[in-house]
């Protein structure tokens, strides 16, 4: 059916090759359209799919530096997404952690939006985000998330239909915006990663180096059972806090290319993550490598990881919770080949077929639904 729809895909920028610039990949390949998109760094890009893509940036382009420093552009974000003119696409197809969702669409045209969360510096982050600033902009950018919130619940009924990527950020939809949506797991790249039954003894973890992530938890867990080895790899401003918490038996490598961090995967005994996300790739990824997980127990991290089959939870996010489950850890067996056997869940394809299913239903019943009204 959407052979005969023009379709449009919106995004909200892409300047970097993360999780979500995988998801819009995974879906430009099933829906090649035209991107429209806030800012676009067409180099970081160039080794994707995405590369080959009609890409349409707003007029924040045109400002020196947006590309790196669109994040201060925050409260022009809302008339950028505006602007575009969607008018002769039947099917918006937008992909959203920001405004994408936002985007400007007529009675004629069926908009769904894959979710990828709610605004989090908007919403359930806006205290964690204000915190450092000081009181003059602390009280400059209070005004405008709460202008940006206002805007966000204003843009809602944009959408016709919701996606999204974990039952966990399902529930946070359905608080802020009241609206149900349904849960297709992003892709994952499964088949990149290799797989090794034989471990190491070490463990992994992997991750960009900021407070929400609590890799400073797992390193001060470490530091005191200098017996246990840990690699970290991954960046970001906690790197000095980090590095001075470390013990010998600790070793920080900084950021790496995908081929060395998956190396690393297949090898470790157990792999590490603390954090309360939305989806964690990283945890599906490593488990791609017949790795078992030890995870913090919320979050999206009880759909991705199969208690005492893939990986172990602990209850609470501090370093005796963690000792307690790392120790219980150590006295189970874990099957690689069956751990290696659930991650194919998440893989690239399957969430191509589902997302496809999920457009063609929906078009289906908007098509049905605008034919039954001329009657």
């Amino acid at each position: 059916m959407e052979a005969f729809v023009k379709t449009a895909l919106v995004y909200d920028w892409l300047v970097t090759m993360g999780g979500g610039e995988k998801t819009l990949e995974a879906i430009y390949e099933r829906f090649p359209s035209p991107i429209y998109t806030l800012v676009h760094h067409r180099k970081a890009m160039a080794q994707t799919a995405l590369a080959r893509a009609e890409v349409h940036p707003s007029f924040l382009q045109k400002i020196p530096f947006s590309t790196s420093c669109y994040r201060y552009l925050l409260p022009f974000f809302p008339s950028a997404i505006e602007q575009f003119n969607l008018n002769d696409y039947d099917l918006i197809l937008s992909t959203s952690h920001a405004v994408a969702k936002g985007a400007l669409t007529h009675s004629g045209q069926l908009h769904l939006c894959y979710c990828l969360t709610p605004m989090r510096y908007a919403w359930d982050l806006s205290h964690h985000y204000l915190q450092d600033l000081g009181p003059l902009q602390k009280n400059l950018a209070r005004i405008a998330l709460h202008r940006m919130r206002n805007w966000d619940i204003a843009s809602l009924n944009r959408v016709d239909h919701f996606a999204t990527i974990s039952h966990y950020i399902a529930r946070r939809i359905k608080k802020i915006y009241g609206r149900d949506s349904e849960v297709i797991y992003p892709p994952v790249d499964t088949d990149k990663i290799s797989f090794q039954e034989a471990k190491e003894d070490f463990y992994l973890t992997v991750s960009r180096l900021v407070p929400y992530k609590k890799i400073d938890l797992i390193v001060e867990a470490f530091s005191q059972t200098p017996h246990r080895r840990l690699v970290v790899i991954g960046e970001g401003p906690e790197m000095n806090k980090i590095k001075q918490k470390a013990g010998k038996n600790i070793e920080i490598l900084g950021h790496q290319t995908d081929q060395v961090v998956h190396d690393y995967m297949k090898k470790a005994k157990g792999f590490l993550f603390a954090a309360e996300e939305d989806f964690g790739i990283v945890v599906v990824e490593a488990q791609a490598a017949g790795t078992p997980v030890i995870a913090y127990g919320r979050g999206a991290a009880r759909e991705t990881v199969i208690e005492r089959k893939t990986g172990l939870f602990f209850d609470a996010q501090t370093v005796d919770s963690l000792l307690k489950t790392m120790k219980e850890f150590e006295q189970h067996t874990f099957d690689p080949s069956a751990i290696r056997q659930h991650a194919q869940h998440f893989n690239k394809l399957r969430f191509q077929r589902e997302f496809h299913d999920f457009v063609t239903r929906k078009l289906r019943d908007f098509h049905e639904n605008h034919h039954s009204c001329r009657r």
